[in-house]
């Protein structure tokens, strides 16, 4: 079963934008325990995301023709989560990838922030390092099975 549903799996490539190197870690490390075999790019700040996304700077650029899932974190270096989620929304063509907020905090009105921006999914990261391991192999079970639009060029 698990190798089937492995064959089956979208070739989605994972944007982790997370500033904690061993959040960071822990996320990938538990997504791929819970099936999760597809590509992760790593981004250490909202600049870094928005640049990889747009196309623009002297780093690594998105390929279009590609599907991408962009896993948020709110508090970031130079630009912050919500910025890039409305930056990102903004976009006529950006705006089809699915953005999975993941945040240490759970105040409703970030919570509704985020979901008027148009973020598809808000997880608050649990405190305890075990909580957050079940929490992001729940997160990866979902991964698995979530279909994702192809992204082309930028509006």
């Amino acid at each position: 079963m698990e190798e089937r549903r492995s064959e089956q799996q979208q070739q989605v490539n994972l944007i982790i934008a997370e500033d904690d190197e061993g959040h960071a870690s822990l996320i990938m490390k538990n997504l791929k325990r819970a099936g999760f075999k597809n590509n992760f790019l790593h981004f250490r700040n909202g600049q870094e995301v928005l640049d990889f996304l747009f196309m623009k700077g002297k780093g690594t650029h998105r390929v279009p023709g590609k599907s991408y899932l962009l896993l948020l974190d709110i508090r970031m270096p130079k630009v912050d989560g919500i910025e890039v989620l409305r930056q990102i929304k903004d976009d006529h063509e950006l705006s089809k990838i699915p953005v999975v907020m993941v945040t240490t905090t759970d105040d409703p009105r970030e919570v509704e922030h985020c979901h008027r921006l148009g973020c598809n999914v808000y997880i608050t990261k649990p405190v305890d390092c075990d909580s957050f391991t079940d929490a992001v192999k729940k997160l990866g079970l979902f991964l698995t099975v979530v279909k994702v639009p192809i992204i082309n060029g930028v509006d």
